[in-house]
């Protein structure tokens, strides 16, 4: 079977062997057809992708190549198709996105492509056989933040404290519920208790890591201590009989909820936010709260992360998958969320893989179970 001609021209140009009658010459001998438009805008970018080619393969970056091998022009090639896939991702998650904080993603580390079987979900979602307790009655307070001491807003109606102070920071302590305004309130959207439910406020990029550890989040604004950063957005669908999959896999995204009783498990395998790519960390930047604004079943709270401190722009985005909730009273030790994962961003206590933790934090505890 008789060869391709461009396929005989670059294996003659492989071979840096001369043939007047497929018209490699001396001065074109380098010169390999191109089989894919890389789109670059900017030289800077090409130098780079270059520069990572060589490294790669010689371990060295290469200055002022004037030709480029296959091996070099092929990884040329793959990083731009890479970069194309996660500019449209990109755009999608950002044309689904509810919330004010835009969503950037990144990948200078391989040519891993954006994550398959994942759904960008701005809700949470309910799996079939399980009722939410929606609200009855909602305050007719008309400044919550004002009359809150006297104990007519949503909190107070649920004999709980306010959880937020005038800039929308939580003050409350890691392990009380957050009461929140809700549907039926005579408060409006810009309401003092209404934080969680407008959304993530941040710039975030979602960006490959470095050290093995997947995805993750950094933000791309700096963000004050105990303001609201993101919340959990999972789905409870079909998860005991995912979990029994995952644990085989050895990788599971289930996040039991204990506030009241052991009943329901949340997952966040398939659907989820940007939250399925916050990593753990046993020196987080991030807490977990449980809040309840249009249901209030006690077994079934919204899940949100608020910052333990200052976080500069730019930073990495976690929290520890093996939070412990310190048990001053009995609605502390309530309150307390089991946190796990393997692989994935929660992982169900009950069926625990030990884990190396990579977080390189000072504290680190080694294994995150």
């Amino acid at each position: 079977m008789l060869m391709p001609t461009t396929r005989r021209r670059d294996l003659c140009r492989l071979e840096r062997v001369r043939c007047p009658s497929l018209g490699i010459t001396r001065r074109n001998l380098s010169h390999f057809e191109v089989e894919f438009l890389c789109d670059y805008k900017r030289v800077r970018q090409f130098h780079k992708d270059l520069e990572q080619a060589w490294i790669r393969r010689d371990g060295k970056p290469k200055k002022n190549a004037r030709w480029l091998d296959q091996g070099v022009a092929n990884y040329v090639v793959q990083k731009a198709k890479q970069r194309r896939a996660l500019w449209r991702w990109e755009r999608q998650l950002n044309a689904k996105r509810n919330h004010k904080g835009r969503i950037v993603v990144e990948n200078e580390v391989d040519l891993d492509g954006p994550p398959r079987d994942f759904v960008y979900i701005n809700e949470y979602k309910v799996g079939e056989g399980i009722s939410l307790t929606q609200v009855a009655v909602g305050c007719e307070c008309r400044d919550c933040l004002a009359e809150a001491a006297g104990g007519c807003c949503c909190p107070g109606a649920s004999r709980h404290k306010f959880a937020y102070n005038e800039l929308g920071q939580v003050r409350i302590r890691a392990g009380l519920p957050i009461y929140e305004c809700n549907a039926r309130c005579r408060c409006g959207a810009e309401c003092s208790n209404r934080v969680v439910q407008r959304g993530i406020r941040y710039d975030l990029c979602i960006f490959r890591t470095a050290n093995g550890r997947g995805w993750g989040v950094r933000t791309l604004e700096k963000i004050r201590k105990n303001s609201f950063v993101m919340e959990y957005i999972i789905t409870s669908e079909e998860a005991e009989r995912r979990g029994q999959i995952y644990d085989r896999q050895g990788a599971t995204y289930l996040f039991d909820l204990d506030y009241v009783e052991d009943v329901y498990t949340v997952d966040a395998a398939y659907y989820g936010n940007i939250s399925h790519f916050v990593n753990h960390s046993c020196d987080p930047n991030l807490q977990v709260y449980n809040v309840f604004i249009d249901n209030l079943d006690e077994r079934l709270p919204r899940i949100a992360l608020f910052a333990t401190r200052h976080i500069r722009a730019g930073e990495e985005l976690t929290f520890d998958y093996n939070m412990q909730v310190d048990p001053v009273d009995a609605e502390s030790t309530r309150m307390d969320s089991n946190l796990g994962r393997a692989g994935g961003l929660a992982g169900s206590p009950k069926k625990r893989v030990r884990i190396e933790c990579k977080c390189g934090a000072e504290s680190c505890r080694k294994y995150l179970f």
